[in-house]
């Protein structure tokens, strides 16, 4: 995009309730879309992953929507790719996820993407407010979705919402029901992410025994995202991996489970993918192009299994 054609907007639009800073084209794109989700899983942003929502996104308008922090998103997804416009509305309370002006750009967004920082705003603010309502008629229209860190977090299903801030994985092993696992559903709705929930920095932050609480807690799936690593999940399902580290998927595939408030957390068997850069993974079918391991989890303790 030739710097003659950029409209850059310090501050498009501002009050007590939001910020909105545009950069790009002042005027409103209408392309087509082809859909489509990003699972991110936070640190280092993956730059392949933003090229490939501004493509599927026919280099529409693309949206960051936040809590807190700042516009920097608009420079570098204009960097990625031609897209009409890169936008950033931070929502500061809940009265903004009702304000026309912001759910007017959000019904104007071919790409919206969710920021890190605290994925307990996100839930506190948005969810059952009319900006949760049009983000899931939006995703049911094809816009494509996505979101690292935070932003990850709420895009399954269901959701570990930090509500009493984090919780570790020796915590969570320990005893499933720890006050600080507070997990909560009916959010948003992505396809391919029902029945699933997501964590992100996964393994540089040690989180695969509180994804195995998590799982046990709601029995469903679950996906883990290293940093510098996404996924790109197509609208039949069918999905790739790009960044540098992985993503894990996660299964309860036997019988043997013990979770009780107050007790440690047994599994008798867990079948994973672990899958790198080029790697595939079909939601549908919960299939991958990685070969399957198994893990157990005894007495709160993680243990490598053979297939069961």
């Amino acid at each position: 995009m030739a710097a003659s054609s950029l409209l850059l907007l310090a501050c498009l639009a501002a009050d007590a309730d939001y910020t909105y800073q545009r950069a790009g084209q002042a005027a409103d794109a209408v392309t087509t879309v082809q859909g489509g989700a990003v699972l991110m899983g936070g640190g280092r942003d993956v730059d392949e992953a933003f090229s490939w929502m501004i493509e599927r996104s026919g280099h529409g308008d693309f949206l960051v929507l936040r809590a807190t922090g700042t516009n920097a998103y608009n420079p570098y997804v204009l960097e990625r790719g031609p897209a009409n416009s890169a936008a950033t509305l931070i929502l500061r309370n809940r009265e903004a996820a009702s304000d026309a002006f912001v759910l007017e750009r959000v019904r104007q967004a071919e790409a919206i993407f969710l920021a890190g920082g605290d994925q307990w705003n996100y839930v506190r603010l948005w969810k059952d407010t009319p900006l949760a309502t049009l983000l899931n008629e939006r995703i049911a229209q094809g816009v494509l979705i996505g979101g690292t860190s935070a932003g990850l977090a709420v895009l399954g299903e269901h959701y570990f919402s930090a509500e009493r801030d984090t919780v570790t994985s020796a915590q969570a092993l320990a005893n499933p029901f720890d006050e600080h696992v507070t997990l909560g559903t009916g959010f948003l709705r992505v396809p391919h992410l029902e029945g699933l929930i997501t964590d992100s920095h996964f393994m540089q932050r040690g989180r695969e025994g509180r994804l195995l609480a998590f799982l046990a807690r709601l029995r469903v799936r679950g996906v883990g995202i290293d940093e510098a690593t996404a996924v790109l999940v197509n609208p039949d399902g069918k999905s790739r991996v790009v960044g540098r580290n992985q993503a894990h998927f996660y299964e309860i595939s036997g019988p043997g489970l013990v979770c009780t408030p107050g007790e440690t957390l047994d599994i008798g068997s867990v079948k994973i993918y672990r899958s790198g850069a080029g790697g595939t993974f079909d939601f549908a079918a919960w299939a991958s192009s990685d070969e399957a391991e198994f893990l157990s989890v005894k007495a709160g303790a993680i243990l490598k299994s053979e297939r069961p």
